[in-house]
């Protein structure tokens, strides 16, 4: 018998729901990533950090820039360009104090 496909859809969140969830967990990552920051620029202390997964992400966060930018969706780029400022801050910090 082939799957209900009405069935799964009442499982899923709504797009309001969905769009404020993924708001508050943009900041909230961006908030747990400001220590990480912090601790590189203000102890100088970058042991341990690797500076391609920095870049990586960097990557990405350029990436979904476009994207959103493409798409004319602020909320794929706005927070894309706190990911670039933060990810730029660590890997120059850990470039740094290495």
């Amino acid at each position: 018998m082939p799957p209900n496909p009405g069935a799964s859809a009442h499982a899923l969140p709504t797009a309001g729901i969905l769009k404020r969830l993924l708001g508050g967990l943009s900041i909230f990552t961006m908030l747990m990533t400001i220590p990480q920051a912090l601790t590189i620029w203000i102890s100088h202390e970058a042991a341990g950090v690797s500076v391609l997964s920095w870049a990586a992400y960097l990557v990405s966060a350029v990436v979904w820039l476009l994207y959103g930018l493409q798409k004319h969706d602020k909320n794929i780029y706005l927070p894309c360009i706190g990911w670039i400022i933060l990810d730029s801050a660590v890997i120059v910090g850990t470039v740094a104090y290495r």
